[in-house]
């Protein structure tokens, strides 16, 4: 048993370790190891400092780090040193993703592949292909509970498809993103057997307790995350003791307490980043570390291991980023994001916010945000999305409602009635997921389409889908498409017809790829039509101006409350005007407002000039992105 010591003297152990039967890693390998072993070293003293075998487990990292950079292909090599001159790549203003699950869009990799001239046409530059690992038959959480992380999910191709796929994608200017499932694995994984079985090195892999009593003064704090699939943090094993299942009952929680979980989901995390993965989604990462007494959620730790993780990457495979998946409180979010940490990070309140300003016709709420909670340190960016595979939860902050004279938990009610249609003259169509009968909480899943009102035929609905899509692209960072959205796909009612699904709603906005819609995306005189030529609009526009690289927002604000209104700086004294109005009606943003810049200003989008003079009207449910210079 050998405990950690001081860094230059650990230092010096593993070096000698590296050596022996294995052949010395290459220089530049060399090099990031000793520029990020102090780091890491820490962090591994935070965790496991007080650990028997700390530095055996601190040996065994490096070790495997090692290896995984010596077996990193030269494409790959040449990636890192790309990414490693142009740190902030991501975030140029061509930057644009697209999401979508393997099976429903393509149906299988070859599928994808032969989908990569679609994806150019559209402009993708970052491809996230939901979960494609085995996983249990029937309900599987869309491939969230993962049974084995270096094998592909067969009826959608293989592992070395998907290492060819990167290849090409990466190719075509595309860079692969993939989830890593890293909060819990399946309870079929070969982990998970032997934790259950007793096998020695595997029985604290997860959190197994013999009878209630721990799992009893653990769920006093914790909060139910799927009420429907069962009670409380813990789940029952056939034996009788119970295991840690923050979420479905088939997905159990891992011991990150334990430095050998560490260092074996090191190892996977590399594997995936060998495969041509450039973006690696960091899933549920508020979970990660439990802690008896709290709400084992964002606790410090969760921070420590991502840093970990980070730095192991930052030796092997430094041109892999991660993003943030953390819906939690807007301050716990920005916690997650930085170089050290994630680099990307979805940003759930600019998304859950802009939805609360189509329902209310307010855009106050979300002003609020942008001005306040927008900003990202040096070296990193937002994921802004309209809506993703999963539901919206409305996480914006009580206080910062409380300012506006909106009282938090009514306001979520009401929305949540909005867009499930139970509030008169809605013109929402979605539906409820994960409704709490004892709080009355729940959260929201549908189609953009749906949600803005053209399922139901109403009038603004293309506009709404538009706005949407246009604030994404404009408030800075990589804006993410889920892939049918841009020809407004609807809702898929058909999932209440599978057994397996019939009982997660969130399927109702996973449909299969609407066909019939993307074959009319060029004929104006369908809604498919209509929306992708827009949206392709936008792309382009996006693509051509320089203010929307970076995150960087000016303040500016309109005197009515209806109006997103936002400045992103460009060269000298030229900004991007960004206004958009939430209301059923129009606005006229009057001169004097304007009067900061010169007369002369470009409406980007539509390619014409504007007299700022005469003032700037915005039709309901209407934006501009105007080229102006401060004067």
């Amino acid at each position: 048993m050998t405990r950690l010591d001081d860094a230059t003297g650990d230092l010096a152990r593993v070096l000698a370790r590296l050596g022996g039967d294995h052949p010395q890693p290459a220089p530049d390998v060399l090099a990031r190891l000793h520029e990020q072993f102090p780091r890491l070293h820490g962090l591994f003293s935070q965790l496991y400092g007080a650990h028997p075998d700390g530095f055996e487990h601190l040996a065994a990292l490096l070790r495997i780090a090692a290896d995984a950079a010596a077996e990193r292909a030269d494409d790959l090599v040449a990636l890192d040193e790309r990414r490693s001159a142009d740190p902030e790549w991501f975030a140029s203003e061509r930057m644009l993703g697209g999401v979508c699950y393997v099976d429903r869009f393509a149906g299988d990799l070859a599928g994808i592949r032969e989908a990569i001239p679609y994806f150019q046409e559209l402009g993708l530059t970052y491809l996230h292909l939901m979960p494609l690992f085995p996983g249990p038959a029937g309900n599987n959480d869309g491939g969230y509970a993962v049974s084995d992380y270096r094998t592909v999910e067969p009826r959608l191709g293989t592992m070395d498809e998907l290492r060819n796929l990167a290849a090409e994608l990466r190719a075509a200017g595309i860079s692969l993103v993939i989830d890593f499932i890293f909060n819990h694995t399946s309870n079929e994984h070969a982990w998970a057997r032997k934790a259950v079985e007793g096998v020695p090195g595997f029985e604290d892999f997860y959190l197994i307790f013999p009878d209630r009593t721990l799992p009893d003064q653990y769920e006093r704090t914790t909060r139910e995350i799927f009420p429907d699939d069962h009670r409380g943090s813990f789940v029952q094993l056939p034996d009788g003791r119970w295991i840690w299942s923050t979420f479905y009952h088939f997905q159990w929680d891992l011991n990150y307490a334990n430095p050998a979980v560490f260092t074996a989901m090191a190892g996977e995390l590399l594997f995936l980043a060998n495969v041509g993965v450039e973006v690696l989604r960091m899933d549920a990462v508020a979970f990660i570390w439990k802690q008896l007494g709290t709400p084992s959620e964002s606790l410090p730790e969760a921070h420590l291991l991502l840093q970990a993780f980070n730095a192991v990457l930052r030796i092997a495979a430094p041109a892999v980023l991660f993003k943030s998946e953390a819906i939690v409180h807007p301050d716990e979010v920005l916690d997650y994001i930085s170089p050290e940490e994630c680099e990307l990070s979805y940003n759930p309140l600019q998304m859950a916010l802009t939805w609360e300003a189509l329902a209310t016709r307010d855009a106050r709420l979300l002003q609020q945000a942008l001005v306040r909670r927008h900003a990202l340190p040096a070296g990193t960016a937002w994921v802004n999305y309209v809506r993703s595979h999963d539901d919206i939860g409305w996480t914006f902050a009580d206080e910062d409602a409380a300012e506006l004279g909106i009282e938090g938990y009514p306001h979520r009610r009401f929305l949540n009635d909005f867009y499930i249609g139970r509030f008169p003259g809605s013109f929402a169509a979605g539906m409820p997921f994960q409704e709490n009968p004892d709080t009355g909480d729940a959260r929201v899943a549908g189609t953009t389409a749906s949600l803005a009102g053209i399922e139901r035929g109403d009038e603004g609905g293309e506009d709404r889908v538009v706005l949407a899509h246009a604030l994404a692209m404009a408030t800075g960072g990589i804006p993410l498409l889920f892939l049918g959205d841009e020809v407004a796909q609807l809702n898929d009612y058909g999932f209440t017809d599978d057994e397996h699904r019939a009982g997660d709603s969130r399927w109702v906005h996973r449909p299969a790829r609407p066909a019939a819609a993307y074959a009319a995306r060029f004929d104006r005189d369908t809604v498919a039509g209509r929306v992708y030529r827009r949206i392709r609009r936008l792309i382009a526009v996006r693509a051509a101006s320089p203010e929307f690289g970076g995150n960087a927002l000016v303040d500016f604000t309109t005197s009515h409350p209806s109006v997103v209104s936002f400045q992103r700086p460009g060269a000298d004294e030229t900004r991007m005007l960004v206004l958009a109005n939430v209301a059923d009606h129009e606005v006229a943003i009057d001169a004097l407002t304007l009067s900061g810049f010169a007369r002369e200003a470009r409406d980007a989008v539509a390619d014409e000039q504007i007299d700022l003079a005469r003032g700037v009207r915005l039709p309901a449910h209407g934006f501009r992105w105007l080229r102006v210079r401060a004067l």
